[in-house]
């Protein structure tokens, strides 16, 4: 068996096609199927409890669709969608995701898909790094990420502040977070990403750090909450 251990969940509202999908990962040696979901609710509330690297999500179910409840989950693992409608590739390549699994799933195609999840995982996993490269003014420069406090949302750009300077370039906010250590920064709004060591208190819905306040969304403020404390 590999050394690299996936952790996935299978959300699917078939039970033939989440049986499937589950019998396939456990033969590659390196996906462990942490949970099988029957929609995005249920999703949603197990990943509150037991994280993932890894999701293999269905986009058409009841009450909310996988790709819906993907825009809605903040900081969402990695994602490979598994639908029989082609319509949907674009807006799920432009979410992101490492794969799009067209029904039926051959166990050859799924294994491609989880082969692209293995390089992925792998890569991160073996290059742990404490610092990122941002462009500003023509050239790179390198940031550590304790010496980050916060970054916001400008539109095409991002501002990343450190208690030395700010640093503006050009990338999404989604980006940026797929390169920093989610233990250590965190989303309390969708224009700002943050250092949880860097927050010396909180009031309201106000983030204090360091001479500068950030606002936390209604809608984030239970698990901003549950992260900080």
């Amino acid at each position: 068996m590999s050394e690299l251990n996936i952790s996935c969940i299978i959300t699917d509202d078939e039970p033939i096609a989440a049986a499937g999908l589950k019998g396939y990962a456990e033969k590659t040696g390196f996906l462990h199927v942490a949970a099988v979901c029957e929609n995005a609710i249920q999703l949603n509330n197990v990943l509150k409890q037991q994280p993932a690297d890894l999701l293999f999500l269905d986009i058409e179910m009841p009450y909310i669709t996988g790709i819906e409840f993907l825009k809605s989950f903040p900081n969402p693992p990695k994602v490979i969608f598994t639908t029989a409608y082609e319509r949907y590739a674009i807006q799920g390549f432009d979410l992101d995701v490492l794969d799009y699994l067209l029904k039926p799933v051959s166990f050859e195609r799924f294994l491609k898909a989880a082969n692209k999840a293995y390089d992925y995982f792998s890569a991160e996993r073996t290059e742990p790094r404490d610092y990122l490269f941002a462009k500003a003014d023509n050239k790179l420069e390198k940031i550590l990420f304790s010496d980050i406090l916060f970054i916001e949302a400008m539109e095409n750009y991002v501002a990343i502040y450190t208690a030395e300077r700010k640093i503006v370039t050009h990338a999404t906010l989604k980006s940026v977070m797929e390169n920093l250590p989610p233990k250590q920064f965190i989303q309390p709004h969708k224009s700002y990403i943050v250092s949880i060591q860097r927050i010396r208190a909180i009031e309201g819905n106000v983030l204090h750090i360091g001479k500068y306040e950030v606002p936390i969304s209604k809608y984030q403020k239970e698990d901003v909450m549950k992260r900080i404390l």
